[in-house]
């Protein structure tokens, strides 16, 4: 009777542990962020908000958060549409190479960031594309659509296989059946892919620094920042950067959370 009680509480301990293990650095860096002392050292200095009032007043600050947001938003909605297209081919046709099809699909994250990151600089620096906000895109597509393939093609296997077959009997079309039945059914992961992909653009840097030339993201300006000296400036950014991709994710997981426990209560 004793066991199952201790076994809980070993667990809830162990994730306590890891969410301990994980955070830390994110808070300690927050609270050096708000620190008057410039270098990060023990004890600290009083309370300010002048590194925040520092990088506001930066306009070069600025211009990463504008691009970073415009890249992100712009991946978002292209590598949710692609992986969206992607998903559905898996799940609804077979054909000839499709292992082959879905292997390549797939592929983009299993590739170390810096190797795809040279091989999008040889590639758009050979069709005049480099350096270029565009290129950012680009390169953020490729490597964002297979996580919201993935994301969608899990609640496609929730679907009922007949419920398409359905609306095509009842006279709909391709295209009907597919605004009025699939979209509909995938609406939940679309919106949890689309954050999902926004947040790991927001975040991305190894391709980033390669292909964006003289229009810096955010983990760009960072890295310019950092290099040759410490700067509280980073901590305010990186605090900035944090809560903006834990709330892009948070949301994603949210939105499948609602759905699944909906289904779960109505039986749908």
């Amino acid at each position: 009777m004793s066991t199952k009680p201790s076994k809980n509480i070993l667990l809830r301990g162990y994730v306590v542990l890891v969410f301990i293990f994980v955070f830390t650095p994110i808070l300690t860096s927050f609270v050096f962020s708000v620190n008057s002392d410039r270098f990060p050292t023990i004890p600290l200095g009083h309370f300010t908000t002048h590194w925040y009032e520092t990088i506001f007043a930066d306009p070069d600050v600025w211009d990463a958060f504008r691009i970073s947001g415009i890249v992100s938003i712009t991946v978002a909605i292209l590598a949710t549409f692609i992986g969206f297209c992607t998903a559905y081919t898996d799940y609804r046709y077979n054909f000839t190479g499709k292992a082959l099809y879905l292997s390549l699909a797939l592929l983009p994250p299993t590739i170390p960031l810096v190797i795809m990151g040279l091989a999008m600089l040889a590639l758009l620096a050979r069709i005049n594309m480099s350096g270029e906000i565009y290129s950012i895109v680009v390169s953020h597509v490729v490597l964002c659509s297979p996580f919201a393939m993935a994301v969608i093609r899990m609640r496609l296997a929730q679907i009922d296989p007949n419920l398409e077959s359905a609306a095509w009997n009842l006279g709909a079309s391709n295209w009907r059946a597919m605004r009025e039945v699939i979209v509909p059914f995938c609406l939940p992961a679309i919106a949890s892919a689309f954050c999902l992909t926004a947040a790991v653009s927001f975040d991305e840097f190894a391709v980033a620094w390669f292909v964006s030339g003289l229009n810096k993201t955010v983990p760009v300006i960072i890295l310019e920042i950092l290099q040759g000296n410490t700067d509280p400036q980073i901590n305010a950014i990186g605090s900035i950067v944090f809560i903006t991709s834990m709330t892009l994710v948070v949301l994603a997981q949210l939105i499948l959370m609602r759905k699944t426990i909906n289904q779960t209560t109505t039986g749908i």
